[in-house]
């Protein structure tokens, strides 16, 4: 009997029980006689429980995870699979006299339907899947769409984590050149950013002048752009020309006359701080049509560097533009737009009221939306600069609409000079128009 009761546990489908109590069956007697029985009604309620799989099944992977996040969520987990030990069955069939379930014949092609009792079925997620004639329950549906969600906000984390952008070292390279400073090159940038406010002038100075305006200052840093390039003097001198001219005029009231002699003998003292070669003072004078003499000259010199005190080593735009297009590692192309953008920006009186490292990042920042058509400002350029994308906006979007009215009206020499070979005809590139919302284009209407 004990040997039958055996062969009734190899039933296809069946999980065997494990039999712990092997050793004490074999002793026989009233003992083994009533494990025979009791495994005989235990194979009973198996085959009742759990009948053979229609076709083989695979439990889902995620199976585990399905059953949290479903508990988690109130919702009826999908039932996996429990094996039927002794005591377990017991249990089932000291709660009901009668079968928990109907013996259920395999159908073939079709979904298998859960029980009264669902932790002893297993449903495949893939079976619903696989099989269109019948709806997916609404529970698996929730856990999947549930764990494609974990699925897509794991992946974000994932790249979110390899999109992380570290500050490059730009000096790493310079390491062995002896020029480049490489060891106190942070502390001077860092002096340069602190006593820039030295190199600054009110914004609204030209109140206090009753015979020029902001007008003709432009008209004559326009002129004063044209002789630099026509001299090919270094570029340090034309911003060190501009920024002399703007210090002189805050403090001396100037008749409209002077203005141009003010110009010229400004950029006389930048060419001798600047300059190796040294243009003479006829050479002004005779760029001015001769409208002034070399006394007058002079005495503008003697005037204009007694006024500030000898000062004329302050922290320009330029001295920040060489630092920071290291930092956005510009190739020509964006360094010569740079340039272009500052330029322009030298011209408009309303541009003071910035500091020249704002000046020099913004309009590194322009010249890169122009060039790519899109917002970059990495980490590397804001660690290196000190600003913000949000802080260098306003200064960028006035610097675009510089940029796209450079060739029109009467102030055009600093297109006419970036519309060279020489400077990679950079006037003829597209402005970053994007920058511009319709809140500012209404801001700039009214101003007009």
């Amino acid at each position: 009997m004990a040997k039958t009761a055996g062969s009734d546990e190899n039933y296809p489908g069946l999980i065997r029980p494990s039999n712990t109590r092997g050793d004490m069956g074999a002793r026989g007697g009233k003992l083994t006689e009533s494990i025979g029985q009791n495994r005989r009604a235990l194979s009973t309620i198996n085959r009742n429980v759990i009948g053979p799989p229609p076709y083989p099944r695979v439990v889902h992977k995620r199976g585990v995870l399905a059953e949290h996040n479903a508990t988690a969520a109130n919702i009826p987990p999908i039932p996996v699979h429990r094996p039927i030990t002794r005591k377990f069955a017991a249990q089932m069939a000291s709660k009901q006299d009668q079968p928990l379930i109907q013996e259920t014949k395999p159908v073939v092609n079709s979904v298998p339907k859960a029980s009264a009792s669902e932790d002893c079925v297993i449903i495949d997620v893939e079976d619903y899947k696989s099989n269109g004639d019948y709806p997916v329950p609404m529970s698996v549906q929730h856990t999947e769409a549930m764990l494609e969600e974990i699925d897509r906000m794991d992946a974000e984390f994932e790249m979110e984590d390899i999109a992380v952008e570290q500050v490059v070292d730009i000096d790493s390279v310079d390491k062995n050149n002896p020029l480049a400073v490489v060891e106190y090159i942070d502390d001077l940038y860092a002096y340069y950013k602190r006593t820039e406010i030295s190199s600054c002038v009110p914004s609204n100075y030209m109140a206090q002048q009753f015979d020029i305006n902001e007008r003709m200052r432009g008209i004559l840093i326009d002129w004063l752009i044209e002789v630099h390039y026509k001299f090919e003097l270094m570029d340090e001198t034309l911003y060190l020309t501009v920024n002399l001219i703007d210090r002189f005029l805050t403090t001396v009231s100037v008749v409209r006359k002077k203005l141009q002699l003010v110009g010229v003998t400004a950029m006389l003292l930048a060419c001798k701080y600047e300059e190796v070669s040294v243009p003479v003072v006829e050479d002004l004078i005779l760029i001015s049509d001769r409208a002034y003499s070399r006394n007058d000259v002079l005495e503008m010199e003697s005037l204009m560097i007694n006024t500030l005190q000898f000062n004329l080593s302050v922290p320009t735009a330029y001295v920040f533009m060489r630092r920071f297009l290291k930092a956005a590692d510009s190739n020509k192309k964006l360094e010569l737009l740079s340039f272009f953008i500052v330029e322009l920006c030298l011209v408009e009186y309303e541009m003071l009221r910035f500091p020249p490292s704002l000046l020099a990042a913004a309009a590194i920042f322009t010249a890169q939306c122009s060039v790519n058509g899109f917002k970059k400002w990495t980490k590397t350029c804001e660690r290196h600069t000190n600003y913000t994308e949000d802080q260098l906006l306003e200064c960028s979007k006035l610097m675009v609409t510089f940029h796209q009215k450079a060739g029109t009206g009467k102030l055009t020499g600093v297109h006419r000079k970036y519309s060279t070979s020489k400077y990679g005809y950079a006037a003829k590139s597209q402005p970053a128009l994007f920058l511009l919302d319709a809140t500012f284009h209404s801001k700039i209407d009214l101003a007009r």
